[in-house]
């Protein structure tokens, strides 16, 4: 089963992060900028929390706030869920699916990763299952 590591090793790239201090205008430019759908809050080097587009609609727009003048750290979600490296992506899924969100840090101790996202789940799922079709329609042809 892959690991929460295995998997970040093999997408690479950097996390998206901002302070407390920076605003929900940042975070939705810089989320459009990358097509992603979260940033970690990100305090002292440290987690502190995690802004989603669902956060955007739940915490700005129904609340009709200025994306503008509000600071992330007056509405990220905290805590955050993570996962460790060893984390297999079937227990990172349960999760997701059980607190219905779409985005986990991945920590080492205190450092921050990587983040796995529902997009990478159904990436290796996908994959996963066209390799077995593939064995199976190999199988087949044999016989």
């Amino acid at each position: 089963m892959t690991t929460a590591e295995q998997y970040l090793a093999i997408k690479g790239g950097p996390v998206a992060s901002l302070s407390p201090q920076a605003t929900v205008l940042q975070a939705a430019r810089l989320m459009n900028d990358r097509h992603i759908g979260s940033v970690l809050v990100v305090d002292k080097n440290r987690l502190a929390g995690i802004f989603t587009e669902r956060d955007v609609l739940r915490r700005i727009v129904a609340e009709q706030r200025s994306p503008a003048r509000t600071k992330l750290g007056t509405v990220m979600t905290s805590p955050v869920a993570c996962a460790a490296g060893h984390t297999p992506l079937s227990e990172i899924g349960k999760v997701m699916r059980e607190k219905r969100i779409r985005h986990i840090p991945v920590l080492d101790g205190d450092r921050i990763c990587g983040m796995i996202s529902i997009g990478d789940l159904n990436k290796t799922e996908h994959e996963g299952q066209a390799q077995t079709i593939h064995y199976l329609e190999q199988f087949m042809s044999v016989t």
